[in-house]
């Protein structure tokens, strides 16, 4: 059995309090930790992420992408073989933790950036994530889809969000968008056929900021 440690303890607490607990605790645990291990690992060589903290890697990557997985299941109903597309994944950010806690979802992670995408790759085949597929594209080029969902972490503008990957998403599909806080002047910004559906406040465990999930619709009619 690991040594417990005041990281593995965070990690452990912030899944308890997201509800990421049960029969499957301590896999997802164990996966999670590996990840950022991964990633620590990669980031010397590669600059994958400003964060270098082993506890700010807990609250800032891992407990802030896991805060929007319950969130999504409640508010789309996503069911098993949903497919989810995370653009702008960056360093696999939220994909990596929701393939994780979430494998009946199909997630796809894109991002424009080869050296990213690579050690999306790699994370992926060490953990064994059969849910997880990456691209390399811009979100624009990319000739996948349709999506369920579209998910972004602070990826760009509402509007260029949602433009750029409107090709994308289902024509009843939901846009995710992962703010600080509630950007209201990018709201403003919409395109004049989308609306926002709900604001939801996440609160991420051990994380004293502020954290948004947008919905974003299509009009109906």
């Amino acid at each position: 059995m690991p040594v417990a440690t005041p990281v593995a303890d965070g990690l452990a607490g912030g899944l308890a309090v997201l509800g990421e607990q049960g029969g499957v605790t301590g896999r997802v645990e164990e996966q999670l930790r590996r990840y950022l291990a991964l990633l620590a690992k990669w980031n010397r060589v590669y600059n994958l992420t400003a964060i270098t903290d082993p506890a700010q890697m807990i609250t800032h990557h891992a407990l802030d992408s896991l805060a929007i997985a319950a969130p999504l299941d409640a508010a789309f109903a996503i069911s098993g073989g949903a497919r989810v597309l995370d653009v702008g994944s960056g360093a696999g950010l939220p994909g990596i933790p929701l393939a994780i806690v979430r494998p009946s979802w199909q997630l796809t992670l894109l991002d424009g950036n080869g050296k990213k995408t690579a050690f999306i790759a790699q994370a992926a085949a060490e953990l064994g994530l059969t849910n997880v597929a990456v691209a390399t594209a811009r979100a624009e080029s990319f000739a996948g889809g349709p999506f369920d969902v579209v998910v972004s972490r602070a990826f760009s503008s509402l509007r260029d969000f949602v433009t750029r990957t409107r090709a994308l998403l289902r024509p009843d599909g939901c846009w995710a968008a992962m703010k600080g806080g509630v950007p209201h002047e990018e709201l403003s910004e919409l395109p004049a056929d989308v609306e926002c559906r709900s604001i939801l406040r996440l609160q991420v465990p051990g994380l004293d900021a502020e954290r948004h999930l947008l919905l974003l619709k299509v009009k109906s009619g």
